[in-house]
């Protein structure tokens, strides 16, 4: 368990745990368009993505949940996490592609994450819907 201490794009954020103290996460199963990557403009709907993030997450306690079928860490020495928010345990990744705030992502093809079916669900129903980044100006383009 920790608390959201700072939310740097709609995929990572850090959260401040008792244990490990601040911890840096990048959420699995997602990926948002960016907006802090160096030399990369700010992709359509990354300024959104990131306040959706802020909106559910800055703040909160959550729950880190590991993949077995996953790495630890990703290649920039992040925590690779689902989030549970609250006592709910709202899962931030279905949440934020459902709101058309993230795309369904697999990190690792040969391995896709435990709740892969239930984010390429919640894909589908965002883009019928044409939510957040399927939507305009967007269209499913970044």
């Amino acid at each position: 368990m920790g608390t959201v201490t700072r939310v740097v794009d709609g995929d990572t954020v850090d959260i401040k745990t008792a244990v490990k103290g601040t911890v840096r996460v990048r959420i699995i199963g997602i990926d948002t368009p960016e907006t802090n990557r160096p030399n990369t403009p700010v992709q359509c709907w990354g300024p959104e993505a990131t306040d959706f993030a802020r909106a559910m997450l800055d703040g909160q306690r959550v729950r880190m949940v590991p993949d077995a079928g996953q790495d630890d860490v990703d290649d920039y020495g992040r925590a690779l996490r689902y989030l549970r928010i609250g006592p709910t345990e709202t899962d931030y990744s279905v949440a934020a592609v459902e709101a058309g705030a993230a795309r369904a992502y697999v990190y690792d093809r040969n391995t896709p994450p435990a709740a892969a079916a239930d984010i390429a669900a919640a894909e589908d129903r965002a883009q019928t819907a044409g939510a957040g980044l399927w939507g305009p100006p967007c269209s499913g383009g970044v």
